[in-house]
């Protein structure tokens, strides 16, 4: 919910009910705060996801119309296969008082009726009354019975409602039994011999109670609901019957019974239907899964796009993956209930922690406010006189403390004092602090990021220092650097998207004596951390004793550009810089790149303006992760600003609206050039002669990259020149300066300082001017003490 990652697509799948449990809590206590946090933390979402249409009906105080079913989870299966492997069927059928030569039927209806008797129960009873009058009533040759109805709670009067029934119809004591569904679900289906599916409601998904039975090797007998018809055969792994018909019924449960035992038919049927429920929904889940991917997801032009989901066949979940948590048969998977939900989770819930520390959040902020009087807009119009005048008093009490005699208190007495003082100005104090820790340190990293989301990658120490983009990003209690108050161009959002990383170090350059005193400078983006290539301790402590020993320009970087990456391509290409830049920009980099540097340099269109970048099998920069001296940063940053404001012309003059060259993907155009200035730094590197050194980020281990005397004959050491950059950019300055832009949104005025001998003589007159005049008052001033004369105020007077 905090930037960088605000707007990447969130699914999020929610397959318990703890929070649902509380919602109800919530209203009665009349917790609208936290309600209304819960509902904007649902809203976040693209879609939430939920295994079974129960759960969002119990979510839907929290609907901001993102609600979406996929059922299907091997949660039921994965449940059953965990729960076998610690529990004996005959054994929990003598702890629950069934003998071993008993058929037990266990008859289940819709979980959608949790608390309530249901009629949906009254309706299973009338299709299920012949068979228990027949089966039940007395001990036959046919076997002895016992009909298991699992409904309900246990504590809600179920069961002396079916004893009731049971009394009526004349039924042998003991033949009825009542289980509840906060009780050992999988442990009533397991000591079953033939599981009866009495519900009357039509089912949007495939009861899960089915999957649970077919998966423990039961039996099971259901009405021929369309959706259970869609997945299972009749005869084959299930047996059907029409739905409130109970001759129907009873002749599909007599195919079950033979000489009061299972038939072996029953069993044929159960081992089809164990074998059916592992893979028989994973088609469908795997299918609409990739649909929502599909809606919701818009892919990076660097991404290989997915097939369509048409070409998706015969899908089986990987069990293999999961066996090692079945073996293990411990864990919150053999305590689920019907929907799949850890009963477990419910007495130990992240749920109730974030509950416990946002409830003493508000109450703090409750109290806070119920203290404050209602503000009104007549008070806001006197708040500045009031400020004012108390101003004045306290000057005017300082005065008047400061002529009176008093006494000091001890030294422990003055030292808190000033401790207290200093913790009223805690920003200027911990800046100062932070200052004081990297005194003698030869060089400082930026890391620049953008939202306090990034907060948990970023650094600590005398090393690092914080970059913000953002002046709401900045981390409370340090003394990261604003961007946007060194670099106003930042303030506008469109170019601090487009910018990323460079638009802060833009920001640095700008009159950067006032901000980094220090030999050495380096660069990091937040991302490093993320991708695990910022520097360990021991590469920390390697570079910074090599700068102090380094002498000529060198450029020390540690996040690479991956080669690999895992693109796919054919055995005969091979991935170049360019290449990989085409890859990452939409396979326009090269074409941006060229036109930008051509229009940079003025060159003529036969001229080739697209810089050679050797072929070596080297590394390059990435990430923005590198660090060189601070001279030559400036002049890296002189040829950036040229670089990206030729590129913004180009995009600029583009015919077509809000356009991005480098991209043709929606999702890329708002960080249109972020990619191609992520690699700039090794073109500006390599061509004007600057020593690359790879610092590996774990064993802080050096290697030269692209050694100089390799580089003879492909430098373009003519367009990276000292001199001809600096001359370019005092024509650009001395254009600004006077107001001749080429273009009405010309970009380089407003990306550092404007800077040329022009304006410079300027400051030195306007100083030379403010000299002579000083002098001239001083000399009015002396003549008219001579020829005046000077008197002495009368003492007292």
């Amino acid at each position: 919910m905090q930037e960088p990652f605000h707007s990447i697509p969130l699914v999020w799948i929610i397959q318990e009910d703890s929070l649902a449990n509380r919602l109800p809590v919530y209203v009665e206590r009349g917790s609208e705060n936290l309600l209304s946090y819960w509902k904007s933390v649902f809203s976040r979402a693209n879609v939430i996801v939920f295994p079974d249409y129960t759960l969002p009906m119990l979510y839907s105080v929290l609907d901001a119309g993102n609600f979406f079913v996929i059922p299907g989870s091997p949660a039921d299966v994965w449940a059953v296969e965990a729960y076998s492997k610690s529990h004996e069927k005959y054994q929990l059928r003598k702890e629950n008082g069934f003998l071993k030569d008993e058929i037990v039927v266990v008859v289940v209806g819709s979980s959608f009726f949790y608390n309530e008797l249901s009629w949906d129960y009254a309706v299973a009873m009338h299709d299920v009354g012949p068979l228990l009058i027949k089966y039940a009533r007395r001990n036959s040759v046919e076997g002895s019975f016992k009909f298991v109805f699992l409904c309900g709670n246990s504590t809600d009067g179920y069961n002396d409602a079916l004893q009731e029934v049971a009394s009526r119809l004349g039924l042998l004591e003991g033949s009825v039994r009542h289980y509840g569904f906060n009780g050992d679900v999988n442990g009533v289906l397991l000591m079953a011999d033939i599981v009866l599916y009495g519900s009357s409601q039509v089912e949007q998904g495939f009861p899960s109670l089915i999957v649970r039975a077919m998966t423990f090797g039961i039996p099971v007998i259901t009405p021929d609901f369309p959706i259970i018809k869609e997945y299972v055969a009749e005869g084959a792994q299930v047996i059907f019957f029409q739905k409130d018909n109970p001759e129907g019924l009873s002749r599909a449960f007599s195919l079950f019974i033979s000489n009061g035992k299972l038939s072996k038919f029953a069993r044929t049927i159960a081992s089809a239907g164990r074998l059916r429920a592992k893979n028989m929904l994973a088609l469908d889940c795997v299918t609409r899964y990739a649909r929502i991917l599909e809606n919701v997801l818009n892919f990076p032009s660097v991404a290989l796009l997915p097939g369509p989901i048409s070409q998706l066949q015969q899908v089986s979940w990987e069990w293999n993956l999961f066996r090692k948590e079945i073996d293990l048969g411990t864990g919150d998977i053999l305590n689920m209930d019907e929907w799949g939900t850890s009963t477990s989770s419910r007495n130990s819930s992240v749920v109730d922690l974030l509950e416990e520390e946002f409830t003493k959040n508000i109450t703090q902020n409750e109290n806070w406010s119920a203290d404050q009087d209602t503000i009104s807009e007549l008070d806001w119009d006197v708040l500045p006189d009031i400020e004012s005048s108390e101003e004045y008093e306290r000057l005017e009490m300082e005065q008047l403390e400061e002529r009176m005699d008093g006494t000091f208190g001890s030294w422990d007495d003055i030292y808190r004092n000033a401790r207290k003082s200093e913790r009223f100005k805690f920003e200027a104090n911990e800046r100062d602090e932070g200052e004081l820790e990297r005194t003698g340190q030869p060089v400082c990293i930026y890391e620049i990021y953008s939202g306090s989301g990034a907060w948990p990658f970023l650094h600590h120490g005398s090393l690092y220092r914080g970059l913000a983009l953002s002046s709401a990003a900045r981390r409370l209690r340090s003394d990261d650097v604003d961007a946007v108050s060194r670099l106003h161009l930042l303030n506008y959002t469109h170019y601090r998207d487009i910018l990323c990383e460079i638009g802060g170090m833009f920001s640095i350059a700008n009159k950067v004596d006032n901000i980094h005193k220090r030999p050495w400078i380096g660069f990091q983006s937040w991302r490093a951390a993320g991708r695990k290539v910022s520097l360990s301790i021991s590469a920390e402590k390697v570079l910074e004793e090599t700068v102090q020993e380094t002498e000529g320009d060198v450029m020390y970087f540690w996040a690479h550009l991956d080669m690999d990456g895992g693109f796919t391509r054919n055995n005969n290409d091979v991935l170049t810089f360019w290449s990989m830049c085409d890859i990452l920009n939409g396979g326009h980099c090269r074409t941006a790149f060229e036109d930008a540097f051509r229009q940079m340099y003025g060159l003529p269109s036969h001229v080739e303006a697209l810089p050679p970048m050797p072929e070596d099998g080297g590394c390059w920069s990435a990430l923005h992760g590198w660090v060189m001296q601070t001279p030559s940063f400036l002049e890296f940053i002189m040829f950036s600003r040229m670089f990206v404001d030729s590129l913004d012309a180009l995009n600029a003059n583009s015919s077509k609206v809000n356009s991005c060259l480098l991209s043709s993907s929606e999702l890329e155009k708002k960080h249109c050039y972020c990619r191609v200035l992520e690699l700039l730094v090794n073109v500006w590197a390599y061509h004007s002669g600057r020593k690359m050194v790879y610092l590996d980020p774990l064993s802080g281990s050096l290697q030269e990259q692209h050694p100089i005397e390799r580089r003879r004959g492909f430098m373009w050491m003519k367009y990276f020149n000292f001199t001809l950059l600096k001359s370019m950019d005092e024509d650009l300055a001395e254009a600004a300066d006077d107001g001749d832009y080429p273009r009405e949104k010309w970009l380089w005025p407003w990306t550092g300082e404007v800077h040329w001998k022009g304006i410079y003589e300027r400051e030195r007159e306007e100083r030379y001017r403010q000299k002579m005049d000083k002098k001239r008052k001083m000399k009015e001033k002396m003549f008219d003490r001579l020829t005046k004369g000077y008197r002495q105020k009368t003492l007292g007077g």
